[in-house]
């Protein structure tokens, strides 16, 4: 097979699973890791895939992989909640695509990031020289979050300035909201570890309730969306003394 055929192939293989591993597809296609690597990014310079710790997870958006990064909404959420992060601080960063939107706009050096997202830890190792922690516990794919106790007692054992997260739903009298149980489970630890809530959700998630309770909207110390919130939600947040930036 013909590295461009091989690599069509994993690009359809990415988009049927959600998510593929490295030993799976050397084995697969009778080619060596780096090989396959060396695919994955060729892939993902494309847009036709996210690389993760061991593989690849499908991109969710293509619209936003098609257009600059400084045009998306993620983006323009992602730059504004690490410009609130200072210089030798340490932060908790969540899973999601919107946390991995901060995680490329945060200071390349002198910080401490406390991460749950393989990806994120993938692409700060890779990208950066801060300092990154990684939680432990069970992947949760397609998302590589890792997830449950074990997860849960390392964050228990450790401290941060911020924690910044990304829901699934926002909704004033049903709080903030997640996907999955086993996910927000974890979550709820990682809410305890620092004195600052930043939620970062784009204007979709607004006046949405996803399956599973995070914590009472009132939770998040500051909520960063785009200038495309519903407004009469963003003056009820703000009336309940969170702070709401818009970009």
């Amino acid at each position: 097979m013909l590295s461009a055929e091989r690599r069509q192939a994993i690009a359809q293989l990415i988009q049927e699973l959600g998510a593929v591993q490295v030993a799976d597809l050397s084995t697969r296609f009778r080619v060596s890791a780096s090989t396959i690597r060396r695919d994955l990014e060729m892939l993902e310079r494309e847009g036709l895939a996210c690389r993760t710790y061991g593989g690849a997870i499908a991109v969710e958006d293509r619209s936003d992989v098609a257009r600059p990064l400084a045009d998306t909404e993620k983006e323009r959420i992602g730059r504004a909640a690490a410009s609130l992060v200072a210089a030798g601080e340490t932060i908790f960063l969540g899973p999601g695509t919107t946390t991995m939107a901060v995680a490329r706009h945060l200071p390349q050096t002198n910080l401490t990031v406390i991460t749950n997202a393989l990806d994120i830890a993938s692409f700060l190792s890779t990208h950066s020289t801060v300092v990154v922690i990684v939680t432990g516990g069970q992947v949760q794919r397609p998302a590589s979050a890792l997830i449950g106790h074990v997860s849960e007692q390392a964050l228990r054992e450790l401290r941060a300035d911020k924690v910044i997260l990304g829901v699934g739903g926002i909704s004033i009298p049903d709080g903030l909201t997640g996907e999955s149980l086993p996910a927000v489970t974890t979550m709820r630890a990682a809410l305890d570890i620092a004195p600052q809530v930043i939620v970062v959700a784009d204007h979709h998630k607004f006046g949405r309730v996803a399956t599973a309770l995070l914590a009472p909207v009132d939770r998040a110390d500051i909520i960063v969306t785009s200038r495309e919130a519903d407004p009469s939600i963003v003056w009820d947040l703000t009336e309940l003394g969170i702070k709401v930036i818009q970009v």
